[in-house]
């Protein structure tokens, strides 16, 4: 999954180009996630990303991510509802954080440049949120902005590091993701990865208490919990078909 993903046209944020633009903040704005069946994942958000999406991990080449499943098909956001309102209490950060991004300035690692979509439907000149002051000043609501997508990147790379031990620990095994909808055609996803719990247990005493004092050992555990919503995830396809049908 590409970390743009429904960023359409992301550009440098800029003081002077951008110096009147306003942001609107209501919660029918989720539209540009409806054609995203799964986001990443921070492993902080597990606990409360458990409680209503299932958590797997899916592989691209080398690389393992975790992410909240939305969606049993492709370019299908079954948490949107038709008035682009967030059909959940708690929405993946991935989410949150849009329509601002931190992408890479080319000037090292350690370097980012704040990013936003042009696209994004809550831009304008007149009403919300303000970016800039008059005299050209990050607003109080843009620098909250930007400590956040500061503080996301961080959790970020420290879910890397919980995904490279549980791959050098050996304990993913393939899942498969399927529902069944009321006109029998079966709907079914596959390249998933979940945490094989019979291996978690047979872990060597020193490396599950590894996993334990780095606080990982929870997340684990959520993402195994959160299995069960993989049924209301296919509850909620079934609701969408038989509303359209």
């Amino acid at each position: 999954m590409a970390q743009l993903l429904f960023y359409e046209k992301p550009v440098p944020l800029n003081k002077d180009i951008h110096r009147t633009l306003c942001i609107k903040t209501a919660d029918n704005l989720y539209g540009f996630s409806r054609v995203t069946n799964s986001v990443l994942l921070a492993g902080v958000e597990f606990a409360h990303a458990a409680k209503e999406y299932c958590i797997v991990f899916t592989k691209a080449g080398d690389l393992v991510m975790p992410v909240a499943l939305l969606g049993l098909r492709n370019d299908e956001n079954l948490y949107v509802d038709h008035e682009n309102r967030w059909n959940a209490h708690y929405i993946p950060a991935f989410i949150r954080r849009y329509p601002f991004i931190l992408a890479e300035s080319g000037q090292g690692d350690a370097q980012k440049t704040v990013c936003i979509d042009e696209t994004f439907i809550g831009f304008n000149d007149k009403e919300g949120r303000r970016l800039f002051d008059d005299t050209g000043e990050s607003t109080e609501f843009l620098t909250s902005a930007i400590k956040f997508l500061q503080d996301y990147q961080g959790q970020y790379r420290r879910t890397e590091v919980f995904v490279n031990r549980l791959k050098d620990l050996d304990l993913f095994t393939e899942l498969n993701a399927q529902a069944q909808l009321p006109n029998g055609q079966k709907v079914h996803m596959g390249g998933l990865l979940g945490v094989d719990e019979n291996k978690l247990l047979q872990l060597e005493k020193n490396k599950a208490l590894e996993l334990f004092r780095s606080g990982e050992l929870s997340w684990v555990y959520a993402h195994l919990l959160s299995m069960s919503n993989m049924q209301r995830l296919g509850e909620r396809l079934v609701k969408k078909e038989q509303s359209n049908a």
